[in-house]
C-alpha cells in the first residue's frame, strides 16, 4: 500500500530568525566604513589641513572645509571604503598625531 503524500512539515520559527540575522550580516558587510577625525586641543588647524592634504591628496579648500567641520562640529568624515582601508587610514592619522576612529557608515 502506498502512502499518500503528507503536507510539508512546519518550519521551526527559530530557523527563520537565523536566516534573517544572516541576511542582516550580509547587509552589514555591504555598507562602507568611514574614517572620522575628532577635534582635539593639541593640533593647530593649519596642521590638520596639512595632514589631510598630504595623507589623502585633498585640495587645500577641501582640507580646510574638513578641518572646519572638525573644529566646529567636533568631527569630520575624511574617508570611506573597506574596513581594511579605513584601518590603514586611521593608523596613518594616528601616526600624524590626529585623533581618528573608524565605524561602519549608517
Amino acid at each position: 500500500m502506498t502512502q499518500a503524500p503528507t503536507a510539508p512539515e512546519r518550519l521551526d520559527p527559530s530557523l527563520g530568525s537565523q536566516t534573517d540575522s544572516q541576511a542582516d550580516e550580509v547587509e552589514d558587510l555591504s555598507r562602507p566604513w568611514i574614517t572620522i577625525v575628532w577635534n582635539d586641543p593639541v593640533n593647530l588647524m593649519s596642521y590638520v589641513v596639512y595632514v589631510l592634504q598630504k595623507l589623502f591628496g585633498y585640495s587645500r579648500e577641501k582640507s580646510t572645509k574638513l578641518m572646519l567641520d572638525v573644529h566646529h562640529k567636533g568631527r569630520a568624515v575624511v574617508s570611506s571604503g573597506t574596513r581594511e582601508k579605513m584601518e590603514i587610514d586611521v593608523a596613518r592619522l594616528h601616526a600624524a598625531g590626529l585623533w581618528a576612529t573608524l565605524q561602519q557608515d549608517d
